[in-house]
């Protein structure tokens, strides 16, 4: 028992330790980091809940989707063959609890101890979920098998879209234009994590296109997928509250603006996952929208210079 418990000990220890090495050689001490992102997330959080009413269902979505990084297949089959069982499930709802700690921070600060135990009991009902290999049916998808980010990512998430959709059919039940929006955002949240999977090198070097026509072809194809996905949502709430077209539109153009720059970054840090440096400059973006207006170009030049090496001009 006793060597179990050591072993998760310095297991935890020794990412806790590569993590400092990554802010380090990012050029930031930790003892600045880890204080600076608790102060960008509440800052951040003060500002949502001077805009929207969902905020804490916003904070849920965030914690959540960052959590489940942890859930890589490859990385908790290793694990799962270095601990115990039980050991594992523990091991995987202290991740879990810590890697959010900032969030539920936030919680505390706000006083939103119901959605303080709803994120951590969520924390824990991942941690303890088990997906099986031997599945053989395939989700069908309304894509083809070029964008492989939103057939891969819609496979994993299919299950938040028909919960979008049952939101918005509430929105208009209970006259809540606001909760309209959210699942809108939702669906954007759900494409903005498509892209933190990277083919590898080979699946972009195949192509014979110059890096601006391969960023240009790869941003439409996002685009007109979400726009295919959120087309029942934007069609509803803005028939139902066409007094309101304007914050749709406006909502749905920054969804895009987001998902462009997701992937910017994603082929700055190619062949690479995107690095600390990309998704601070998108957090920053979250948190203060206007600087999106310099964050894009910074990110399209560092993809350009990095698929230079990679694809003929």
């Amino acid at each position: 028992m006793s060597c179990c418990v050591d072993s998760m000990q310095v297991y935890l220890k020794l990412q806790f330790a590569i993590l400092n090495r990554k802010l380090k050689d990012f050029g930031v001490h930790p003892i600045v980091a880890y204080p600076s992102i608790l102060f960008l997330i509440i800052l951040g959080g003060n500002e949502l809940y001077s805009k929207t009413n969902f905020t804490n269902y916003i904070v849920l979505i965030v914690a959540l989707s960052l959590a489940s990084k942890l859930s890589e297949q490859k990385r908790n089959d290793f694990l799962k063959s270095v601990f115990s069982k039980n050991k594992y499930t523990q091991l995987r709802i202290v991740e879990n609890i810590v890697f959010c700690f900032p969030f539920s921070l936030f919680l505390v600060y706000k006083k939103q101890f119901l959605f303080l135990l709803i994120l951590n009991l969520l924390l824990f009902t991942i941690a303890q979920l088990k997906f099986s290999k031997s599945l053989n049916f395939t989700i069908p998808t309304p894509f083809g098998k070029k964008p492989f980010e939103f057939v891969v990512g819609f496979r994993n998430t299919f299950y938040i879209f028909p919960f979008a959709y049952f939101l918005t059919y509430i929105s208009i039940s209970v006259n809540n234009f606001n909760l309209g929006i959210f699942s809108l955002l939702l669906i954007g949240v759900t494409c903005l994590s498509y892209y933190s999977k990277v083919e590898q090198k080979y699946m972009v070097w195949i192509f014979s296109l110059s890096p601006v026509v391969f960023l240009f072809e790869k941003t439409k194809i996002c685009l007109t997928y979400f726009t295919t996905l959120s087309l029942p949502v934007i069609v509803s709430i803005g028939t139902c509250f066409f007094s309101e077209v304007d914050t749709l539109l406006i909502s749905f153009l920054l969804c895009c603006v987001y998902l462009t720059s997701i992937v910017f970054a994603k082929y700055a840090a190619f062949p690479n996952q995107i690095s600390i440096q990309q998704g601070t400059l998108i957090a920053l973006s979250m948190m203060f929208p206007y600087t999106i207006l310099i964050i894009i170009p910074i990110l399209y030049v560092q993809a350009i210079n990095k698929l230079k090496s990679i694809l003929n001009d």
